[in-house]
């Protein structure tokens, strides 16, 4: 069971976090930007790598085949939304993914939800770089999964504390509940690792933590998993660490 949690930790959407680049400004129209989404999605929910032969150069197709092939393996049966969103303050267009779906491993059944928003370039149809604006991931199993909020920011100032909870949204009376949190390395989500939560007794609300932001702008991707009487809830959310308002 750690097992499959710790992979889901970070390959939950990791097949599309390709390399972080500087992006310039686009220039195409809000009409290609739809073009492509819908292709992406029906290419996701079609299960083969081969349909994203067509939506990236030819320098990204293998780093998309394989962390498909990844995620694939733990969630084999899944929807994907691909739908274009707002473009950000400079101009850029933008993308907005969601993923769903169920699976089992060593007896248990596991619920994913995750999300991601990233910026584009486009070239010719093509996907040629890409700047991860939000991401976060839920993952529970059990007979009945656990109501659950996630209260982590998504943006932050440098040098700040900020709050990071994973409240159980109904009362469990006297169960006892374990927690963990870690902060997790660019290293490890590029790489797909397999990190280890440590578990400590937790409150029965769920995980309450403050942490510290950088001092430099960038970001910080957070797991947490919390172990309960009815199963695990695990999540992941990447928040932003930015120098102004």
């Amino acid at each position: 069971m750690r097992r499959f949690l710790s992979v889901t930790l970070v390959s939950a959407m990791a097949m599309l976090l390709l390399p972080v680049h500087a992006l310039e400004q686009s220039g195409r129209g809000g009409s290609a930007v739809e073009r492509f989404s819908d292709r992406l999605q029906t290419a996701l929910n079609s299960g083969s790598s081969s349909g994203l032969d067509t939506l990236a150069s030819e320098a990204l197709q293998p780093v998309l085949a394989q962390r498909l092939a990844r995620f694939q393996q733990d969630f084999p049966e899944v929807i994907w939304q691909v739908e274009s969103a707002v473009p950000t303050p400079d101009g850029r267009p933008t993308l907005s993914l969601r993923v769903w779906g169920a699976a089992e491993s060593e007896g248990l059944t596991y619920y994913l939800e995750a999300s991601e928003q990233i910026a584009i370039r486009l070239d010719n149809g093509q996907i040629v770089g890409q700047e991860l604006l939000a991401q976060q991931s839920l993952l529970r199993s059990g007979e009945r999964p656990l109501a659950v909020d996630v209260a982590i920011p998504d943006v932050v100032l440098i040098g700040s504390r900020y709050d990071i909870d994973l409240i159980v949204e109904e009362p469990l009376g006297q169960a006892l509940v374990a927690g963990g949190l870690i902060d997790l390395t660019d290293e490890q989500l590029s790489a797909q690792m397999r990190p280890n939560v440590p578990l400590a007794p937790q409150g029965g609300g769920g995980l309450f933590k403050s942490v510290q932001a950088p001092q430099q702008p960038g970001s910080q991707t957070w797991a947490v998993m919390l172990v309960h009487p009815d199963g695990v809830v695990t999540a992941t959310k990447r928040v932003r660490v930015v120098n102004s308002n």
